[in-house]
């Protein structure tokens, strides 16, 4: 028994993460729109006729941008906090909607999402642990900094999206303006590879199997230079850099003493750079 997860777009450009059991699955924000996200699942095996519900971490564009059509096309309900929502200038139907509060568990099937507020720029943002199987995955993006609820959750994931999303000489060296760059490493932006790594190397309990890094900068941050951070610290724990141009592999994470069947992944077409559209890298 196992659970599998994949990131579908993570970056400015647009967020959306896949979680699922062997009946139900969740998306954990929608900041591409309806017919990419449909394309890219299509083009790894999955289908939105398995998706059940939507969890919204905050407002920002590169996590909602896809939200009212493709809630509205195949009639999910969708899960975010009441703040999220008045600031997000969207105007869903009243049936879809369902408030979210910190600690609330939502049950979808035998999935069961547990959301925690987290440090970002937004109104009452929101991270989320999604529990099945014996498994715990973590959604950890969009966060200032490392509070007591991150490493509480984080130390009991089995796996875990964590964001990575800025070298800070890179940051600090860069084409941004100062009140950006503040902005970013404020303690309301976003994670550094250090931040990251320190959470990582401090809070991961000794089962993690998979860590996928997440929303990385397109100007201030390298791929390959955030991989070959982790891994010198990885262990037993499959590092994977999360593209904001295509979706990853689809990975099984079971838990402890579980074994499970490998999973076909369908080889993924080449596509196109999307439009960046988030408020800040």
């Amino acid at each position: 028994m196992a659970l599998q997860i994949t990131s579908l777009n993570s970056g400015s450009n647009g967020n959306c993460y896949y979680v699922a059991n062997e009946t139900e699955a969740v998306l954990i924000d929608t900041g591409i729109s309806c017919k990419e996200t449909e394309k890219r699942m299509q083009s790894i095996g999955l289908s939105m006729q398995k998706v059940k519900a939507i969890f919204i971490s905050h407002e920002h564009t590169d996590h909602i941008k896809g939200l009212p059509v493709i809630a509205a096309k195949y009639h999910l309900p969708v899960f975010i906090t009441k703040g999220s929502y008045n600031n997000s200038g969207l105007s869903l139907s009243p049936g879809s909607l369902n408030w979210l509060k910190c600690g609330d568990v939502v049950s979808i099937g035998s999935l069961c999402i547990t959301s925690f507020s987290k440090q970002h720029d937004a109104e009452d943002p929101h991270s989320f642990m999604v529990t099945g199987n014996g498994v715990n995955v973590g959604v950890f993006t969009d966060i200032g900094s490392c509070c007591s609820k991150v490493s509480s959750y984080f130390i009991k994931c089995h796996a875990a999206f964590l964001e990575a999303n800025y070298d800070e000489t890179m940051l600090e060296n860069g084409r941004y303006p100062l009140f950006l760059k503040n902005r970013i490493r404020g303690g309301q932006g976003h994670l550094s590879n250090r931040q990251a790594l320190e959470i990582f190397t401090t809070h991961r309990p000794p089962y993690m199997s998979h860590l996928l890094l997440a929303h990385l900068s397109k100007d201030n941050n390298d791929p390959l230079l955030v991989q070959q951070l982790f891994e010198s610290q990885a262990r037993q724990t499959k590092i994977i850099v999360a593209s904001r141009y295509q979706s990853s592999q689809v990975y099984s994470i079971v838990a402890p003493g579980g074994n499970v069947e490998p999973r076909l992944v369908l080889p993924r077409p080449a596509l196109a750079r999307p439009v960046q559209m988030g408020l800040f890298d």
